[in-house]
């Protein structure tokens, strides 16, 4: 299975579609709230009806049975990752895993991962403006323990903090990394990213990958191109 979760953040049906019928074979996607929240689940459906796999973006953040219910109801989309903040906290953590079992098609449910900082925050905001001591990387790890300690697959977090939390949760528990950048390619809004290179370096499991594919002159090569170093080829 690809290592390679294409960001979907397109603004219309039209271009999303042209962009999936460039690729021969199924693929990795994400689907976030642009989508969702335009085009409803019926888009998450007719992905899914292509045989792409799919990494629906929501992350939830609300009490626990409010997100149990929700998460209950995704896992009917039978798609292949959910994820939530983990921020939300414990509790709400394992409500939603219970939601999920429940919602589960043919007994299999969605991988489920927890949102850690967001690759936008900067240590300086981190500090500040939400008012978190210490050091990102500390929150990070303290995320990642609290949801593998609650149930959870693995988490988003960036690049940098991917081998660091294998250390502490084990190798098993999954680390999908967005802010990945070719190296020749524009930050952007992200202020924690990396090149792909780098993100194998670090034992990353998978990695997200949005404009530096979808705007690219050949978005199929540079896919390619991209699974190539994620497969340390």
């Amino acid at each position: 299975m690809s290592k390679t979760m294409v960001a979907l953040d397109f603004s219309t049906r039209k271009d999303v579609y042209e962009f999936l019928l460039k690729f021969k074979e199924p693929i990795y996607v994400k689907i976030g709230m642009e989508l969702t929240y335009s085009f409803g689940f019926e888009i998450v459906r007719e992905i899914k009806a292509m045989g792409h796999h799919i990494f629906l973006d929501l992350k939830l953040h609300d009490i626990p049975n409010t997100v149990k219910q929700a998460m209950k109801n995704l896992a009917k989309l039978d798609v292949d990752v959910v994820n939530l903040h983990a921020a939300g906290g414990s509790a709400m953590m394992k409500a939603a895993i219970e939601g999920l079992e429940e919602g589960a098609i043919n007994g299999k449910r969605p991988l489920c991962i927890a949102v850690t900082q967001l690759t936008s925050t900067s240590q300086e905001a981190m500090n500040e403006d939400l008012g978190i001591p210490g050091s990102v990387q500390d929150c990070v790890i303290q995320y990642a323990k609290l949801a593998k300690e609650s149930g959870l697959d693995g988490v988003v977090c960036s690049v940098h903090e991917a081998k660091a939390i294998h250390e502490v949760c084990g190798n098993a528990f999954l680390t999908v990394t967005p802010g990945i950048r070719l190296a020749t390619d524009s930050k952007d809004d992200q202020k924690r990213v990396a090149t792909p290179e780098y993100a194998y370096e670090q034992g990353c499991d998978y990695i997200v990958v949005g404009r530096s594919i979808t705007k690219a002159a050949d978005s199929v090569a540079t896919y390619r191109f991209i699974e190539t170093i994620m497969e340390g080829k």
